[in-house]
């Protein structure tokens, strides 16, 4: 079984791409499954399909589905949602809001992970592309189970055990399940710890980073292809959509498409050497099966997309010494003058008359640069608070 996630700032085309990829790997003989777990769920959009919260085979070998936090709850969860109710109305919310408010921080993405478990111990497809949503919503996915068990054992301070008693006095006078609350949210968090390991498990599970060649788009895939390595997860590509054509400069497009070019040189730099994929802009709105399998076709041409394409942690950051060291894999390089600067929450790698800038978690903008140095293939940047 293989998952691909595609990922990426919202509006680049995730939907279209994973839409595209999806039906192509049907109509070769996959059984595949396409699962949203964006809440603006456009995928319908684009199949030109109505969705369910269920699976549902929208043409031979592929189904379809887009998550929904209250149904899946409801359907798999009650006690869970029985327990945030109960908690909520004996702090005094109203009902309505207390009803709002039972699904979990987090759930929404929580809901998807705990879906591919399911799917996942069924065997029941031989691929799952998760259409995701933008970026930040995604690394909250990717870290969970972490997020949302943390925020429960605030929620619910004091031993489990003591829980599970209390649970039990306040079923047995109300009927309301707390203890078997407790007990259900011990199992969802074991099966998000479960396909956490499966996600990160690059011969099972790849990311594919959608972008556009924009300043503000490149920006963004960069910082979450820093995060997604740093979490464990395998990037195996790179999918850069919606590139205009050279003759769209004789509609006064030349400005932009010298800066295009640019860009795309840009991406090819930085992303290196992750497999880069290029589609040009299709010149019309895009939905429906036979635009998507045109799309797949031009996207992936005659690679084996549905394998991994590529594998491999080129960026390391590690705690040490008061400190951290951030470690990037630059081979054939050795013998070469580095220039290290740091400039906030970024690096900047000067290496002759090319310059890559290397996007670090947020907090290291409060770090200092202390010093580098080079052993084939790897840079070793320290820094310190």
């Amino acid at each position: 079984m293989r998952i691909i996630l595609f990922t990426g700032k919202g509006g680049v085309g995730k939907t279209t791409l994973s839409a595209a990829t999806a039906l192509r790997a049907a109509r070769e003989g996959k059984k595949t499954l396409i699962l949203s777990t964006d809440p603006a769920h456009s995928l319908s959009d684009a199949l030109d399909r109505e969705l369910s919260p269920e699976p549902q085979e929208i043409a031979p070998n592929l189904f379809a589905q887009e998550v929904d936090v209250y149904y899946s709850m409801k359907k798999h969860w009650e006690n869970v949602r029985q327990l945030m109710l109960a908690v909520f109305r004996f702090q005094g919310v109203e009902n309505v809001v207390a009803e709002e408010l039972s699904a979990l921080p987090g759930m929404e993405e929580a809901s998807a992970f705990l879906w591919l478990e399911e799917y996942y111990q069924e065997k029941e497809y031989d691929l799952i592309v998760i259409d995701s949503a933008p970026t930040g919503e995604t690394l909250s996915l990717l870290s969970l189970p972490q997020v949302t068990q943390s925020w429960v054992m605030k929620a619910f301070p004091g031993q489990r055990f003591a829980m599970r008693s209390f649970g039990s006095m306040v079923r047995g006078m109300t009927g309301i399940p707390l203890d078997k609350g407790m007990d259900e949210l011990e199992r969802l968090f074991d099966k998000l710890e479960n396909i956490q390991k499966v996600m990160q498990d690059p011969d099972i599970s790849s990311i594919r980073v959608v972008l556009n060649p924009e300043r503000m788009v490149i920006k963004e895939g960069k910082r979450a292809l820093t995060y997604l390595q740093l979490y464990g997860y395998n990037v195996d590509a790179v999918l850069v959509n919606r590139i205009f054509p050279e003759t769209a400069g004789q509609g006064g497009f030349e400005k932009y498409l010298e800066r295009q070019s640019e860009y795309l040189e840009e991406i090819d730099e930085s992303f290196a050497p992750l497999p880069i994929f290029r589609l040009p802009h299709q010149g019309q709105e895009v939905f429906g099966m036979d635009l998507l399998q045109q799309i797949g076709d031009s996207l992936y041409g005659a690679a084996d997309f549905q394998s991994v394409l590529y594998h491999d942690k080129p960026f390391e950051l590690q705690e040490q010494n008061g400190g951290y060291l951030a470690r990037l894999k630059l081979p054939f390089v050795k013998g070469q003058d580095f220039g290290i600067d740091k400039y906030g929450d970024e690096i900047v790698i000067s290496l002759g008359n090319q310059r890559r800038s290397i996007l670090l978690p947020r907090f290291a903008n409060y770090l200092q640069l202390k010093g580098h140095r080079y052993t084939d293939p790897w840079l070793e940047v320290e820094l310190q608070r």
